[in-house]
């Protein structure tokens, strides 16, 4: 299993914008849907007209502006600029070693997320930024790569099935939210198949390898609780804004959504701390064994020594060759002797073994 690593937020000069990803290989895409409670209408393909972009913004009706790529850096900064939006917010999205945070802007809001998912092959785990502006009655989304995570969404946009026709663009986003949430708990399940088995397999297996698994197993879970803590944050300080009468982009009654997310930050918690401890188990066990296992080998050791010391006495004693040793001139005195060690061995024997010390 590839080890993950947490990065660190790369220094990016002031007023200078960069995309710090690696997704560069595809085109940047722009897909735009706009619904309301009777309609929709999908736009593929959508090129940035910044005229278009203040009239959908004046428009009373649901705006979904998705965009893949991000490598374009004067398009994603366009964007930002064409809805009101301070530049800086554009610095924020292209740089996608930040971590999880929500900021409330003039009228509007960010939230930046990281989206982890296991890859088809389960040896890694993919990464990815998605960056959110909330404002007046459009939402923008910016994922690094053309990915499948809203296309439930966009089904239901297309078959009006449920709600979410009929509400505005706040409750879009939480259904975006909650969806790449639910690549957490993918990705949690990975990890707890593979604790499972390791924690059978350090019960049978004393090979180093088994601890390296677990180390690495607890590395990858601290990654990802590093990024679930700043979006619990998060979702939290929504409940700020819920107070907050110079923000209406969110509606009073879906703030409810939003703690449902939150309770969904702390259950993925939980959960990570359940496995974290579940691996400190399987490693204590290791230990355990191997303790075992050495004492094992050490309490045989000690018995074959203490068995072998006065038949070593014997021999030293009998090895002198003085002349004048009565034993020596006996004719059966070999034999006697032989006699003896073996009478002592089969003594300590059944001694160690009434005391069950083997």
């Amino acid at each position: 299993m590839k080890r993950l690593k947490y990065k660190k937020g790369r220094k990016v000069v002031s007023n200078y914008f960069e995309y710090t990803g690696s997704h560069r290989e595809y085109p940047v895409e722009m897909q735009l849907f706009v619904y309301n409670a009777d309609s929709y209408t999908e736009t593929k393909n959508l090129s940035f007209n910044e005229t278009e972009v203040k009239d959908l913004i004046s428009s009373d009706d649901v705006k979904w502006l998705n965009i893949h790529g991000l490598h374009n850096v004067e398009l994603i900064k366009k964007i930002v600029e064409s809805i009101g939006i301070d530049s800086y917010i554009a610095g924020d999205i292209l740089n996608v070693s930040k971590r999880t945070r929500m900021e409330e802007l003039n009228n509007a809001l960010f939230f930046s997320i990281k989206s982890i998912l296991p890859e088809k092959d389960e040896s890694n785990v993919h990464v990815e930024q998605i960056s959110f502006l909330l404002k007046d009655n459009i939402l923008i989304s910016f994922q690094e790569k053309r990915g499948d995570f809203f296309t439930h969404i966009r089904e239901r946009i297309r078959t009006n099935s449920g709600i979410i026709c009929k509400k505005k663009n706040d409750f879009l986003l939480y259904l975006m939210l909650d969806a790449v949430m639910e690549n957490f708990y993918i990705t949690i399940e990975k990890y707890e198949d593979l604790i499972d088995h390791l924690q059978t397999e350090s019960k049978t297996n004393d090979k180093q390898e088994v601890l390296v698994k677990i180390e690495k197993s607890r590395e990858d879970l601290n990654y990802l609780k590093r990024s679930i803590v700043p979006l619990r944050d998060s979702l939290y300080n929504l409940k700020s804004i819920q107070d907050d009468d110079d923000f209406n982009g969110i509606e009073k009654s879906n703030f409810t959504f939003f703690a449902r997310l939150h309770q969904k930050s702390l259950e993925l918690l939980d959960q990570i701390d359940y496995d974290m401890n579940s691996l400190e188990s399987a490693s204590s066990f290791y230990f355990s064994a191997q303790s075992h296992r050495m004492n094992e080998i050490m309490k045989t050791l000690t018995i074959v020594s203490v068995i072998f010391i006065p038949l070593t006495f014997i021999v030293g004693v009998y090895g002198m060759n003085f002349e004048y040793m009565p034993e020596l001139r006996h004719p059966y005195g070999y034999f006697i002797t032989l006699g003896v060690m073996f009478c002592l061995v089969l003594g300590m024997a059944y001694y160690f073994k009434r005391k069950k010390w083997f």
